[in-house]
């Protein structure tokens, strides 16, 4: 069987404002205040807890601080697992397309480097775990993205084919990932790195979900 991986955060739904949030509640129990924009740095909210704490750091002049990271990360995550729907939407256009590549015959599923337990919650709350095969975070397996197992398991745990898959994604851990896996990689545009997808060379480009299954056809092949 032949299976559309795709990536969650900033692929099949828009979760920068939640992730903002949580960095933030670390920066206020620093005493510095929100440092962190929910629309300049949502690029950067997509990349990981880490990723916004270091950016905050560095606005405190304490872009070596990597103990404050480390401190502060697990309270990142609390204060994400508690909050972690207020702001976040799927893109529009994803459950359809999604669902459309399953009626074609494809497996779907999803390959995240958000923590499991955390990605399996909000995507219940949004009402589409169940739409997905398989579900595999960052922390399902002692590998994560960009090592391809995480995606050939992600696509064996959904009944499909490793070999026969494509991954939907929207960072250049994705490029990297599908390219050690030898196999597809489908870039969306309408994040926020958006105008930045073109120069990792995906074998394709997406800008909105309703172009998907006539994308995936010509790269993987009828189901």
């Amino acid at each position: 069987m032949k299976t559309v991986v795709f990536d969650l955060d900033g692929t099949l739904a828009d979760t920068s404002g939640d992730l903002i949030a949580a960095a933030n509640a670390c920066f206020r129990d620093m005493g510095a205040g929100d440092l962190l924009d929910a629309r300049l740095d949502a690029g950067t909210a997509l990349k990981g807890g880490r990723a916004m704490l270091r950016l905050g750091m560095e606005r405190l002049g304490r872009a070596k601080d990597e103990a404050a990271i480390d401190r502060y990360y697990p309270m990142l995550l609390d204060a994400y697992a508690q909050d972690i729907n207020t702001h976040t939407v799927l893109y529009p256009g994803a459950v359809e397309a999604v669902t459309a590549l399953k009626l074609a015959g494809y497996r779907v599923a999803i390959c995240t480097n958000k923590p499991e337990e955390l990605a399996h919650t909000l995507l219940t709350r949004l009402g589409v775990r169940d739409i997905f095969g398989s579900m595999l975070g960052a922390d399902t397996l002692a590998v994560r993205k960009p090592d391809p197992e995480h995606l050939f398991e992600t696509a064996r745990r959904a009944g499909g084919d490793p070999a026969q898959c494509c991954l939907v994604g929207d960072t250049r851990t994705d490029r990297d990932t599908a390219a050690a896996a030898g196999v597809p990689c489908i870039l969306v545009t309408f994040g926020p790195s958006g105008d930045d997808m073109a120069a990792l060379n995906p074998e394709a480009l997406l800008d909105d979900f309703a172009d998907l299954p006539a994308l995936v056809p010509p790269l993987i092949g009828a189901a």
